[in-house]
């Protein structure tokens, strides 16, 4: 019986642990990402309150979406994954949602990163790690 466990324990280890990422969310582009913002600037005053989100330019592939949620900082990739990169699979934040400006309009939750109103979608938005140290946010891969 433990012969079993253990083999069983180790079968779900192992499938676990493998990076399955969907062939259909290949579109973006895997860009180094590290940098710190300073929460007292004005820019980033509505990350003083929870359900708030800011979008940062020039970082990742359409630039990043941060947002606050209690006391917890996320940061995502501001693309649509289920579009090539174009003009308009760059997303715009509002509150805890994004939406993308292509004909469709895919909606994403900034809670989870995962799509909204389509369920066929198969790729939700691309997590970065954030770091919150006193008035600073590291935002990194």
């Amino acid at each position: 019986m433990r012969l079993f466990i253990a083999f069983f324990s180790l079968l779900i280890l192992f499938n676990c642990s493998k990076d399955r990422e969907n062939e259909n969310c290949r579109f973006l582009l895997d860009i180094n990402v590290n940098t710190t913002i300073n929460l007292n600037l004005p820019e980033y005053n509505q990350l003083q309150f929870s359900g708030n989100s800011v979008y940062l330019p020039n970082h990742g592939n359409n630039g990043i979406i941060i947002v606050r949620i209690g006391a917890n900082y996320f940061a995502w990739d501001a693309t649509d994954p289920n579009h090539a990169q174009n003009s308009c699979s760059r997303l715009v934040n509002s509150g805890l949602e994004a939406t993308s400006i292509c004909e469709d309009g895919n909606k994403f939750s900034l809670v989870n990163g995962q799509p909204l109103e389509n369920s066929a979608l198969e790729c939700g938005l691309r997590n970065y790690r954030v770091e919150h140290n006193g008035n600073t946010l590291t935002i990194f891969n």
